[in-house]
């Protein structure tokens, strides 16, 4: 498979999984976050809105390999 078909799909699938990602977290956030501390709040937003991150970085290194000569 070459790289542009690779970043086709790895696009597609980042996006997909970026809008249910933000369902969830909003989800998330609305449901329990909110009558928490406000610390615990702050904390709770910042890994909510990085955690997203690390499911990725597969994706992205499979994308971005060069292709086979």
């Amino acid at each position: 498979m070459g790289i542009r078909m690779r970043k086709l799909i790895g696009t597609v699938a980042m996006l997909a999984f970026i809008i249910f990602y933000a369902l969830f977290a909003m989800a998330v956030a609305e449901g329990r976050i909110t009558q928490a501390p406000k610390l615990v709040q702050t904390l709770a937003y910042i890994v909510l809105g990085l955690i997203w991150v690390v499911p990725l970085m597969p994706l992205v290194r499979w994308m971005a390999k060069p292709d086979k000569s």
